[in-house]
């Protein structure tokens, strides 16, 4: 089936708003988290994607008993953890289909906060299909695994960032690459190194959020089209 024209879009004025929301929560409680920390602490942030991915899925055929969101519903096995939370599941009949992970990076702070993202993605793929080896999810076929992320689209988050090189040299194109190349090279590595099934990199203006198209997709083969396709593909019955 085809995907919406801007699917996302909906999903990232709600990213933009809920995140003023909470901002403005917090100061009428008087409850000020550190820097921007304060923005994302209601966790409700990126419930407009799962949203758009769940209509999508009911479009397709899906029911509405397969497609978790709520936490509590969302866990699953680890090998090297008893237990992960995902954003998103589809599990039918008993077999796991689906998991989705749904992140956000917003400035001012890029270098740290982009190494605990790579970090942790790298760290979930291993774990999911280590329990999936190793039997979790019962005789069923490998699930399909994606990642979707945002990045706030500002001057910062395209400007050149240095390396540290004391010892060896860093892979060439990491070089004085900002830190949304940063991104699209770790989503695009992550398909690659077939850790996930399919990444989704969105960049989006927060001056922007009214418009239509309010996001843009740097890389082709880590379009929402791609991305949603793939999932489409193999969750819904032949």
């Amino acid at each position: 089936m085809p995907i919406p024209s801007n699917v996302f879009n909906d999903a990232v004025r709600g990213f933009w708003n809920q995140r003023i929301a909470q901002r403005q929560a917090q100061e009428l409680l008087g409850k000020i988290d550190q820097g921007n920390r304060r923005d994302v602490t209601g966790g409700k942030q990126m419930d407009g994607f799962a949203l758009a991915i769940t209509n999508l899925l009911l479009d397709a055929g899906i029911s509405q008993e397969s497609i978790h969101i709520k936490k509590s519903l969302t866990v699953l096995p680890g090998f090297f953890r008893p237990t992960k939370t995902y954003d998103f599941l589809v599990v039918s009949e008993g077999q796991f289909k689906a998991a989705i992970e749904l992140k956000s990076h917003v400035g001012p702070s890029f270098g740290n906060n982009f190494n605990n993202r790579a970090e942790e993605a790298m760290g979930s793929a291993l774990d999911i299909w280590t329990a999936f080896r190793e039997g979790a999810f019962g005789n069923a076929p490998p699930p399909w695994i994606g990642y979707l992320i945002v990045l706030e689209d500002c001057p910062a988050s395209h400007r050149p960032v240095n390396v540290s090189e004391p010892h060896f040299p860093v892979f060439e194109d990491f070089k004085n690459s900002s830190y949304a190349k940063r991104y699209e090279l770790f989503c695009r590595k992550m398909v690659r190194e077939r850790h996930y099934n399919a990444a989704c990199f969105l960049m989006a203006d927060k001056d922007r959020v009214d418009e239509t198209p309010n996001y843009t997709e740097p890389a082709s083969d880590l379009s929402a089209d791609n991305f949603l396709i793939g999932l489409l593909r193999h969750v819904v019955p032949i």
